[in-house]
């Protein structure tokens, strides 16, 4: 299991990287945009200050487009990884990619029929939207629950990573759910260690601590 920041931002990079715990970070096209220069020179900066993978979405119109510009990526960082939105074209060009040896996600993936074709296909990851699911679709945790059990019976190395998370409780829900691995944002990243009793705790042990 790995936890992910979800960010396009170096400084959250580098914050990230401080707790020596976050194992990659994964982009998107929104995430991107909101950060100044040219997207594939940001994920290279991103892929400089985190040594695990770091994920760049595909945005070519064509596939062969997507494609070019997945080669491109992967020439440019050794830990560069691909995300690709999950529809049927798609997953052969991810196939091609995976085959090569590139880290691939299917991201976007809304049903348990589109994880099952990321496992035959042996694309590393299959990525649901927890929150964004449950807003469509009634239940992004059962989705999640869903998706894990084809894997499992796949018996297969392709792993169940989750976004779209809002708060700490949904990220535990969808870990007991069967995520493999979860991507966050910074700031519910450093939310989950933080809680008001263990404020208090520490308060507590301080005032008994304290010289007499």
């Amino acid at each position: 299991m790995a936890l992910f920041l979800d960010s396009a931002s170096a400084d959250d990079a580098r914050i990230a990287m401080t707790l020596g715990f976050v194992a990659g970070i994964t982009t998107n096209p929104t995430l991107m945009a909101g950060v100044p220069g040219h997207p594939e020179n940001i994920v290279t900066e991103l892929a400089d200050i985190c040594p695990g993978p770091v994920f760049y979405q595909l945005t070519g119109v064509s596939v062969e487009e997507r494609e070019a510009e997945g080669q491109r990526l992967l020439e440019r960082r050794p830990n560069i990884a691909l995300k690709i939105p999950m529809t049927t074209e798609n997953l052969a060009l991810a196939a091609r990619f995976a085959r090569a040896g590139a880290k691939v996600g299917m991201t976007a993936s809304y049903s348990a029929a589109q994880t099952y074709l990321t496992c035959e296909a042996g694309v590393t990851y299959s990525i649901a939207y927890v929150n964004r699911s449950t807003r469509l679709q009634g239940d992004g945790l059962a989705l999640v629950t869903a998706m894990r059990d084809v894997i499992d019976a796949c018996d297969t190395s392709t792993t169940l990573m989750v976004a779209s998370l809002k708060s700490a409780a949904e990220v535990v829900q969808s870990v007991i759910a069967g995520a493999h691995h979860v991507t966050i944002p910074l700031p519910l990243l450093l939310e989950l260690g933080n809680h008001p009793l263990s404020d208090q705790a520490i308060e507590d042990f301080a005032r008994s601590a304290a010289p007499r």
